[in-house]
């Protein structure tokens, strides 16, 4: 996978490409290989440190399209981590003012990053998210999944967990008009530990699906890691929408992932118990609470684990998403 400075953008010839393309998965597949900034892997800002220490936090969360960047990442500072995963990325989209939010989120940390684009988004979102559009375009669309690093990456990759278009066909009478290319996908990063190489990982599974569809999803992102960073200890975090789909109690535990995930030596225990979705300015469910977000590991040991609460100390909501963080370490041979 490449990994580039700047994403190549969706030119208007493409825009009308998507437009004008049939709604099924082979046209999909033909759009999404044709887009070269949805094919790389884009690096960016400046580590603070060499390596990794001996122990160090990691943290994942889902932060909902990113409205607040630098305060975001000031919600950050009891934990510090040195490794955040996050999901739900936007970069060049009118509902949060056209800026590359990894990018800022990185910026005020202090912290390098890698992001992929999941979708190319060619409407302005839903009718909460477009309270917030200053503009009645977007300069990019991208949204995405990152990386951010207190240390560099040796080397770094996209994984991509579909590519029928999910989110072009299903949906092409939700969205008529207005396609959305991409899908699912992970990035992985390979960084250097007090202990040894380190394989960090970033995914958010299928929303839109059923439990069998999230564990193939897993599956394929399992053997994909596996090839990218062979032998390495591995963690993983992110959103897995486990319980999605599940009315009424959206139970995760019917989840065939977390199972499939142990047979290949992954251990949950980095999760801490406990719910992780809230209102939120953009999904405002007051009732709903599911258990969304999770760390996995393997070859490493786990520590202090934890939920943080994603409002602010003005109890405005970041996120519809808690953050899930632990400490850890790579084991030793």
């Amino acid at each position: 996978m490449l990994a580039v400075s700047e994403l190549e953008p969706v030119s208007p010839d493409d825009r009308a490409r998507i437009l004008a393309a049939p709604r099924t998965s082979a046209a999909h597949r033909g759009l999404l290989a044709s887009l070269p900034g949805m094919n790389a892997v884009q690096c960016g800002g400046a580590a603070y440190a060499e390596q990794l220490p001996e122990t160090f936090p990691i943290l994942a969360w889902n932060l909902e399209r990113c409205l607040f960047p630098e305060d975001s990442a000031a919600h950050l500072s009891d934990i510090g981590p040195q490794i955040v995963l996050l999901s739900e990325m936007d970069h060049g989209m009118a509902r949060t003012k056209q800026r590359h939010t990894t990018a800022d989120m990185a910026q005020a940390l202090g912290m390098t990053y890698a992001f992929g684009v999941e979708f190319f988004e060619m409407d302005l979102g839903g009718e909460t998210e477009r309270a917030f559009c200053a503009d009645e375009f977007n300069t990019c669309g991208w949204h995405g999944n990152a990386i951010l690093s207190a240390v560099p990456f040796e080397r770094v990759t996209m994984i991509r967990l579909d590519d029928h278009g999910h989110w072009f066909t299903q949906n092409a009478d939700v969205d008529a008009g207005q396609p959305r290319v991409g899908g699912r996908n992970a990035i992985a990063g390979v960084v250097q530990t007090a202990n040894g190489s380190l394989c960090v990982v970033s995914t958010h599974l299928e929303s839109n699906a059923d439990g069998p569809h999230r564990a193939k999803q897993f599956d394929i992102l399992m053997a994909a890691v596996d090839e990218f960073a062979p032998g390495l200890p591995i963690v993983i975090g992110g959103d897995l929408n486990t319980g999605n789909h599940m009315p009424p109690d959206f139970d995760w535990r019917r989840e065939a992932l977390f199972a499939n995930a142990v047979s290949q030596g992954y251990d949950w225990s980095f999760t801490a118990e406990g719910m992780t979705t809230r209102p939120s300015l953009i999904t405002p469910h007051p009732t709903r609470q599911m258990k969304l977000d999770w760390i996995c590991g393997r070859g490493v040991s786990c520590g202090l684990t934890g939920i943080l609460p994603s409002t602010d100390l003005a109890e405005r909501p970041l996120s519809d998403h808690d953050a899930v963080f632990a400490t850890v370490s790579v084991d030793l041979p």
